[in-house]
Parts: structure tokens; C-alpha cells; sequence
């Protein structure tokens, strides 16, 4: 009688392992399938990170086998078994690989096919093509769009983690609970003390230093020593956590009215303001998404108050950024004047705080929340409504969907909630946060996704003119291998572009990003289908590069590098924006910036949503051998090959700088949006 041997992976997760009943059914060409008991309770196989081997003896030929069920039957409790693959020997000495890398709960049963990767059109017998058409309709019960707010990107389907499929929740609750985050990282950061003084004024800015933990040879510490200085800000908009503000001034606007006059003081190379806007020496950064945003009015007891500033920004002779006019709100007038590096020590500085806590407004919800959070959960939801596991193209992308459904739904029961902790220490809580995104929609664009494109739409592409753009650099780097990857992975698949256009799966999926995520609207220039491998190529690229790269950049530099100083991101106003020169003081700057109790949250707050998830995988990892074969795994091989050039180019980069740039660097990208 036939024999295989059977081997079987449990994964190294906290209660991974199970206890109860476990059947094998294989399930073979002839049409026979026998069902065989692999594991009793008190038999202490599948035990967490174990790998159990099982000789397992045929009445029948089965042929070439095209199913294994694996099946589990409760024994006394609840007792979830994460299965991580089970690979096969045949009688003829042939091994078979089934990927699985999913939690089997309750008393359920789950249908494995091998780990080859199939197009619909390579599946030729019906039970294939039924075992595929099954699990899609399966999932997409399971993966339900629903609208969180008006005009927000659809989410999940789920009002808390725990309603979500067991599959994408994470290991371990407590690792990405923020409340308990929060409490951990005020113990942690020693500021417990402080939390509770609401509306209780620091004395000056050195008072701040209480609550700064200072890290020997870090950003942090040079930003605390130099924040005030025009250098400093203006590096901020190249190479800070919020890179992707700025651009290249072609035109002074009729609502910024600066003069040639007011400027001249400012700029170095005896050239009129017009001139040196022809010459491209001028940036702008324009805060209007803000004007009209409610500030939050949670707490009665302190007026809370936001900006929509304009800032004008110089290229000097040394190529360093830096500042030549602010202009706190949108509209001109006596009321809203236009502050200069001329004017009053304390007039200066306090313009362009206002413009650090605008830039910390946009960067959270916008930024960050809106650009790689939602947009990401669109991706994975659509992901698993219509790839199925056996699709190359769910292989390619699962390992960059790892729990941003998850992360994303804690946010929403516990962050960005009503009453949540973003109200607690935000101007743009209780609402403005909404109103941001909502606001946002019409300017998140398919190509304003596109790497590259988005820097060039921007004027900011030239190494020559701006030299010292890292993010840029390192970006575009890291945009390329994810794109070389994701051709080599194409060219695999996809002989042809017919063969892309045949596709049913792939373009249900383009699809049900743009009538969902995008909501069906035509300017996001989201495609509703794909024709060309190149185009697939792109496409793949911007999923990649969305959930890995540009989460890294503008999520982990708001940690102690750009945001743990206060006052060079402040999470709220405390007073209205000045309205004349002239005035200003310290004590007025002091006043305006956030209370100590508002100071200690935000604190935790950076801190917390800026760490690595625990065992957390980085670009080009891929330790779950979704792809079993060897061309998928020679092009995974060039791409870390090509990271780790990126790396060391980016090492050798930063030796010695006082400011460093590593938030591209492949090694500390994750995969996937995860914190």
C-alpha cells in the first residue's frame, strides 16, 4: 500500500500549539481521499514552534495530490493551532510543499492546496477551480467594507480587534493595547508626575528639559539645542518626519503678498525676489488643508487654537533651506501680518512655532494616517476579498499587509475614537482630525503615490539644486529595488500582457481598491483595471513602497529625533496666533505652547506609535515561504541583495553627520504598516 510521509509546522507564536483532535485528508488526481488521525490530546505533538513528522499509509493510489484538509476537533477548551505549512513525500520520492501560515480555531477545517503559484487560468480541473472560487467567497464574508466616517477610505468591517478574522489579529493584544502603551511609556519616560497638570503653564523653555530625556549623540538632543535657529527649521522640511511638504515656489501667490522689500535682507545673490523665484532658489509650504479645521473643544477649560500658515523658504549660498516670510493664516490683511527674520527676536520664533505645530497637524492625520494607515488597510482588505492564497500576487503582497488591519482598528477603538487618546493632548482632536481627512481625499491621487512622480509634480527632483534632500535620495533607491522585485516577480507569472488582462482575480481586486478605497472617484486617477505588465509593475510598486517605505519615513522620526522637544512640535495653541508685531514675548510663547499634563501625553504618544512591533520583519524579509519556487526565490535573493547595497550606501552617507538620515534604510523598513 502507498506510503507518505507527512511533516507538519506549528508556528513559534505564545499558544500556537494545540492540544486537541487533528485529522489529515489528502486528497489526490484519482478522486480518492482517506482521512487519517494525526494527533490525540496528552499526545504532546504540535506543541509550539514544533515540527512532527507522521508516516501515513494509503488504501488506494491517489495519484498526484491536489488537496490536503486538515481538520481539528476540540478536546476540552478553546484552543487555537497556528498551522505554519505541512510538506509531503510521495511514494515516489517527490516532496510537496503546502504554505498554510493561518490560525485554525474552534472546531474548524481548512483546505490547503501546494505552494506553486496559479494564475485562474492554470487551474484545469474543476475541483481546483471550485476549492479556489470557495475561499474567495469565504474571505469576502469574512473581509466586509464599511464606511468609519463620510468620504473616508472604506475599512473593515469590525467594531473591535477581537471581532476581526483570527488570521490578521495580532499575536499578542496587550503589544499594541495604547492605552497600556501610553501609561508604559509615561513610567518609562518618567513624566507620570506631570500627567495630570492640565493647564498648568511650564515656566520657560528650559523648564521643558524636565520632561526631555536626553540620549547621548542623538537627533533629539541636537534638535533641543538648535530648534530656534532658521537652519533648523528649514532642514525639518527636507529630512524630518514630515518630508513631503515642500516644493518649488513658481510663483509668489496673491494671498502671500511678500514684497521685494520685506525679503531683500534674506537673500544673497543680489538677485530681486523675482528673480530668484525664476531661478528656483524659492519654496513654498502652504498649510490651507488646516484653514477652517475646528480646533478641539473637549476640555472646557482650555481654548485650544490651530493656523493655516504660508511659509516662504530660501535656497542660500551654502544650498541650506531656510526661512524668509511666514504668514499665519490664508488671508491677507492689517490683522494678519507677514513675519520676517527681521523682525523682533520673539515675533520670529513664535511664527515659526505656529508653522512647526501646523506641520505636526498635517503630519499626523494627513501624512501619516490618511497616506500610508487607510490607504494601506484598502490594500490589504481588497487583498484578501479577491486573491486567493495559491494567486502569485497575494504571495507577492500578503508579507506587507501583517497586521495593518489589526493596527488600524486598535486605532480606531482606542486612538482616533471619539474620546480616544488623540483627544487628549491634540488641537486637532474632538473632530478636526476628521474634518483633515475628509478634506485630504481630493488630493490623494494614484500618482501623488507614485514616488518619483510626486517629488518631480513638486519641483524637488534635482540633486544638483537641492543637494542635501535625503528622503528624496534614499526614496527613489528603495522605490527602484521594489519595483525590480516586483517586475522580476511579473515576468515570472506573466508571459504577456494578455495574460494580465485575463486575469480576473487581479483585476477584481485593482477594482475593488477604486470603488471602495477611493470610493469610485474618477480625479483620485486610481485605475479600475490594469492592461500591462508595466503598468502592474507600477501599481505593485506603490502597494510595496506605501506600506513599508513610506510608513518608515514619516512614522519612526516622530520618536525622540523631531518630536520629543515640545516646542518643535507642538501638539496644540493655547493662544490665538498673533495679529500684530511687535508684541510678543516670552512669557506669550510660554503660555501659547502646551501645558505640562498636554506635554506629558503627547510625549507618550510619539513615543509609543514610533516603536518596532516585537520580532518585527524588515524589508525584504520574508521568513513565511508563501512562494516555493526557485525563480521567486533567486529574484527574492537580488532584492536583498540590492537593499543591502542601499544600506551600506546610506551607512557610509551618514558617518559622521551630526544629523543622520537612516529612515530608508532597508533595514529599518518594516514591511508593513504594523505600528
Amino acid at each position: 500500500m502507498p506510503s507518505y510521509t507527512v511533516t507538519v509546522a506549528t508556528g513559534s507564536q505564545w499558544f500556537a500549539g494545540t492540544d486537541d483532535y487533528v485529522y489529515l485528508s489528502l486528497e489526490g488526481t484519482s478522486g480518492c481521499s482517506e482521512r487519517h488521525l494525526l494527533d490525540k490530546p496528552f499526545y504532546n505533538d504540535f506543541e509550539r514552534g514544533a515540527v512532527d513528522s507522521y508516516d501515513v499509509t494509503v488504501e488506494e493510489d491517489l495519484g498526484e495530490i491536489q488537496l490536503i484538509k486538515i481538520e481539528k476537533r476540540k478536546y476540552w477548551y478553546q484552543d487555537d493551532w497556528y498551522l505554519k505549512y505541512i510538506t509531503v513525500k510521495t511514494p515516489m520520492g517527490d516532496y510537496l510543499e503546502f504554505p498554510c501560515y493561518r490560525w485554525i480555531t474552534d472546531e474548524k477545517e481548512i483546505v490547503l492546496r501546494d505552494g506553486r503559484a496559479k494564475l485562474p487560468r492554470d487551474d484545469k480541473t474543476q475541483i481546483l477551480k471550485q476549492h479556489r472560487r470557495k475561499e474567495l467567497e469565504t474571505r469576502q464574508k469574512m473581509y466586509r467594507w464599511k464606511e468609519w466616517h463620510p468620504g473616508f477610505p472604506l475599512s473593515i468591517d469590525a467594531h473591535s480587534h477581537s471581532d476581526l478574522p483570527r488570521d490578521i489579529q495580532f499575536d499578542n493584544e496587550k503589544g499594541i493595547d495604547f492605552i497600556l502603551n501610553y501609561s508604559k511609556a509615561m513610567e518609562n519616560l518618567y513624566v507620570n508626575r506631570f500627567m495630570h497638570m492640565f493647564q498648568s503653564s511650564w515656566s520657560d523653555f528650559a523648564d521643558f528639559e524636565r520632561i526631555f530625556v536626553r540620549i547621548s549623540n542623538t537627533i533629539s538632543e541636537y534638535v533641543m539645542q538648535h530648534w530656534k535657529e532658521d537652519f533648523m527649521f528649514g532642514y525639518q522640511f527636507l529630512n524630518g518626519c514630515n518630508p513631503v511638504l515642500i516644493r518649488r515656489c513658481t510663483d509668489i501667490p496673491k494671498k502671500f503678498p511678500v514684497t521685494m522689500d520685506m525679503v531683500e535682507c534674506s537673500l544673497e545673490r543680489n538677485l530681486t525676489l523675482e528673480e530668484e523665484v525664476k531661478q528656483g532658489n524659492i519654496f513654498i509650504v502652504d498649510y490651507e488643508l488646516l484653514d477652517g479645521v475646528d480646533a478641539n473643544k473637549t476640555d472646557p477649560c482650555t481654548i485650544q487654537y490651530l493656523a493655516a500658515p504660508i511659509c516662504l523658504l530660501y535656497k542660500n549660498l551654502e544650498n541650506k533651506i531656510v526661512p524668509i516670510a511666514i504668514q499665519l493664516g490664508q488671508k491677507p490683511g492689517p490683522d494678519n501680518p507677514i513675519f520676517l527674520p527681521s523682525d523682533a527676536t520673539y515675533d520670529w520664533l513664535l511664527a515659526k512655532i505656529w508653522v512647526r505645530s501646523s506641520d505636526f497637524h498635517i503630519h499626523q492625520t494627513v501624512t501619516h494616517l490618511l497616506r500610508t494607515h487607510l490607504v494601506s488597510e484598502v490594500f490589504s482588505i481588497a487583498m484578501f476579498r479577491q486573491l486567493p492564497a495559491v494567486h502569485p500576487l497575494f504571495k507577492l503582497l500578503v508579507p506587507h499587509m501583517r497586521f495593518t488591519i489589526a493596527i488600524n482598528t486598535k486605532a480606531r477603538e482606542q486612538l482616533i475614537c471619539e474620546c480616544g487618546l488623540f483627544d487628549k493632548a491634540n488641537a486637532t482632536g474632538g473632530g478636526g482630525h476628521v474634518q483633515m481627512v475628509q478634506k485630504a481625499m481630493k488630493d490623494l491621487t494614484y500618482r501623488s503615490l507614485c514616488f518619483p512622480e510626486e517629488i518631480k509634480a513638486k519641483g524637488m527632483d534635482s540633486k544638483e539644486d537641492i543637494p542635501y534632500y535625503y528622503y528624496r535620495d534614499d526614496g527613489i533607491k528603495v522605490w527602484e529595488a521594489v519595483k525590480s522585485f516586483a517586475e522580476d516577480v511579473i515576468h515570472i507569472y506573466y508571459e504577456s500582457d494578455e495574460v494580465v488582462c485575463e486575469d480576473v482575480e487581479l483585476q477584481a481586486f485593482i477594482k475593488d481598491i477604486y470603488v471602495y478605497g477611493m470610493r469610485g472617484v474618477k480625479a483620485s486617477g486610481f485605475p479600475k483595471g490594469i492592461r500591462t505588465r508595466e503598468k502592474l509593475a507600477e501599481y505593485l510598486t506603490v502597494i510595496i513602497f506605501t506600506t513599508s517605505a513610506q510608513h518608515a519615513a514619516v512614522n519612526f522620526g516622530q520618536q525622540y529625533d523631531w518630536c520629543s522637544w515640545i516646542p518643535n512640535a507642538p501638539p496644540t495653541m493655547r493662544r490665538p496666533p498673533p495679529t500684530e508685531k511687535g508684541t510678543v514675548t516670552i512669557e506669550q510663547i510660554v503660555e501659547s505652547l502646551p501645558d505640562r499634563g498636554r506635554s506629558c501625553w503627547h510625549l507618550g504618544a510619539v513615543w509609543a506609535l514610533s516603536q518596532f512591533q516585537d520580532n518585527e520583519l524588515f524589508l525584504g524579509m520574508y521568513p513565511d515561504e508563501h512562494f516555493v519556487e526557485k525563480p521567486v526565490k533567486e529574484a527574492m535573493a537580488k532584492f536583498r541583495k540590492n537593499l543591502d547595497e542601499i544600506v551600506n550606501a546610506i551607512t557610509e552617507r551618514n558617518k559622521n553627520k551630526k544629523l543622520p538620515y537612516y529612515y530608508l534604510s532597508p533595514d529599518r523598513i518594516p514591511n508593513s504598516v504594523a505600528v
